[in-house]
């Protein structure tokens, strides 16, 4: 494994993040912080309603310490999908193992449920994905490093690459 005792993983939503995140933590032995996961309890409330009550400025301020936090300790990280274009994150980011699980528009979407949503929704809803996904792309190569596709991978499989990459062992 490498000398970091943190692992953080970045993508977009529904790259699996959560999921792989608990399963590697499990694996390895490590504690795992869902970033987003500790924002609602810490709030009592989901990171939509946030967003709506308190505006994005106000989540980016949570996401930015929670983030800083989790990433100050050792073990399993899984980071809000933007987090890392916040450069305190993302500097903080650099002293783990930085995974970023990548996955297509069409997957994130269906791993989301945008297919379920109305029509009218789901356009606006897909393009914002686009949109992001264009935008964080370029930094998740660039914090990136391992990577690993999950477009069409089971999490055990996922989980099985992250951890021979972190002992250096090829495929």
């Amino acid at each position: 494994m490498t000398d970091a005792s943190t692992i953080a993983l970045i993508g977009a939503p529904g790259a699996g993040k959560s999921t792989v995140g608990r399963q590697l933590a499990d694996r390895l032995g490590l504690p795992f912080t869902d970033v987003d996961a500790r924002i609602e309890a810490e709030q009592g409330k989901p990171i939509r309603e946030i967003f709506a009550d308190e505006g994005e400025h106000h989540f980016r301020e949570l996401e930015r310490s929670a983030s800083l936090e989790a990433l100050g300790s050792p073990g399993v990280v899984a980071l809000g999908g933007g987090a890392v274009m916040t450069p305190e994150v993302a500097d903080a980011s650099r002293q783990a193992s930085v995974v970023w699980l990548s996955v297509s528009v069409a997957q994130a979407s269906r791993r989301v449920g945008l297919n379920q949503a109305s029509s009218l929704l789901l356009g606006n809803m897909r393009a914002t994905l686009i949109r992001l996904l264009a935008q964080r792309t370029p930094v998740y190569q660039n914090l990136a490093t391992i990577t690993v596709d999950t477009d069409r991978t089971e999490v055990r499989a996922i989980v099985d690459q992250i951890i021979r990459q972190l002992k250096g062992v090829d495929e």
